[in-house]
């Protein structure tokens, strides 16, 4: 019959391994501790200004794949081109800083069989002042 032999015990092994865990738990909690996102929100700054919108259709129902053109007020071409999404959202980051952006809809070649005989809405213009976000809507006619 043979005997199971007992388990050799290494207590200084285990004390060591348990510092160990000890000192890497004590690190993450001081790391964690001193780089708050609060902090981290501080040492960023946002460079850019978010233009943020919906399209929204005759029937006041949101426009999907609408082609919004964005440019500074003065110019004559449009600087950003997005498509507003399903929800009919569109947006657009634009540099920091006072000024005025026109906001409009170019239909053309937009095949949507439900919205075929849309028509643009009059221009939106928006005014910005800082790193900011700014809501807005276009309306087709």
């Amino acid at each position: 019959m043979k005997r199971k032999k007992k388990p050799k015990t290494v207590t200084i092994h285990n004390r060591a391994l348990f510092s160990v865990y000890v000192i890497a738990l004590a690190c993450i909690v001081f790391f964690s501790a001193t780089s708050s996102p609060l902090q981290a929100q501080h040492r960023v700054s946002a460079d850019y200004a978010l233009i943020f919108g919906t399209v929204w259709g005759p029937d006041d129902h949101p426009v999907y794949g609408v082609t919004v053109k964005i440019r500074r007020l003065g110019d004559k071409k449009a600087r950003w081109d997005v498509r507003s999404n399903h929800l009919g959202e569109f947006e657009q980051h634009v540099p920091v800083g006072k000024q005025d952006y026109v906001i409009s809809a170019d239909l053309r070649g937009y095949k949507n069989s439900l919205y075929k005989h849309l028509q643009p809405g009059p221009e939106v213009t928006v005014h910005i002042e800082s790193n900011e976000r700014v809501d807005t809507g276009l309306h087709l006619k």
